[in-house]
């Protein structure tokens, strides 16, 4: 967790006495796993009820019952000393992905195979109007990048109309971004990624969906042994920074 007071928990009054009606251990939990889910959190950290006690300004009850349903959630694990955030090994990993780019691609496969469903061209416009955009004032290498591009591949999969395959994307992208959000931390890789969302919205906009399906493959890893040397390369680079 990073040093020094953060804006979400600073204000100890705050995490004590909520007033939207959620119970502290409901409070410690979403502030908690929003942490961990955005990246704040280190996996070298140790997470102990002392400590998150401290932080948050509560008593260790409404911590330990908040940290039982993190390990319950799989996004943290027990320690000799506490607890830590799950990174997936890289057998886990290359499952993920696997199934993250087979999610990614249906959402287009559907729309050929089946001419009714029609992509939410508001959404789409809207969403390439921000990459666009973006790619005239690209911002720097950082690893909260990856939010941006989950986003995006939120909106490119929901406009296709099956609310249950994007939650399902959504969920396998929150259980890699520990590691993928290490894989944005180089200038020509920011560029790369932009480029490659406009093309691709450009394609299901106007309707080009066999050539949409094949740029949006390639994007996310047309081969799964270049997906998997991206993400060791990115544990690499999460191993040191940790």
């Amino acid at each position: 967790m990073s040093t020094g007071p953060r804006p979400d928990v600073a204000d100890a009054s705050t995490t004590s006495a909520p007033t939207d009606g959620r119970s502290l251990r409901e409070v410690v939990y979403h502030r908690l796993r929003d942490e961990i889910l955005n990246g704040r959190i280190s996996p070298r950290e140790r997470l102990t009820e002392p400590k998150l006690g401290k932080t948050f300004d509560v008593s260790r009850t409404p911590v330990r019952e908040a940290l039982s349903r993190l390990l319950s959630d799989g996004l943290i694990e027990r320690t000799d000393f506490g607890y830590a955030v799950v990174v997936p090994s890289l057998e886990d990993l290359r499952n993920l992905y696997e199934l993250r780019i087979t999610l990614e691609l249906r959402g287009i496969q559907r729309a050929i195979e089946n001419p009714s469903v029609r992509h939410d061209e508001a959404a789409l416009r809207a969403e390439l109007e921000f990459w666009v955009g973006l790619r005239s004032a690209p911002p720097a290498p950082d690893p909260s990048f990856v939010l941006l591009d989950e986003r995006y591949h939120q909106v490119l999969s929901a406009s296709s109309g099956n609310a249950q395959l994007t939650e399902a994307l959504v969920t396998v992208n929150q259980k890699i971004r520990a590691v993928r959000m290490h894989d944005f931390v180089e200038t020509s890789r920011i560029a790369t990624t932009i480029d490659e969302h406009i093309e691709i919205l450009e394609l299901v906009v106007a309707r080009r969906l066999p050539e949409a399906l094949t740029a949006l493959h390639q994007h996310v890893g047309e081969s799964l042994e270049v997906v998997m040397e991206r993400a060791t390369s990115a544990m690499t680079r999460m191993a040191l920074a940790g």
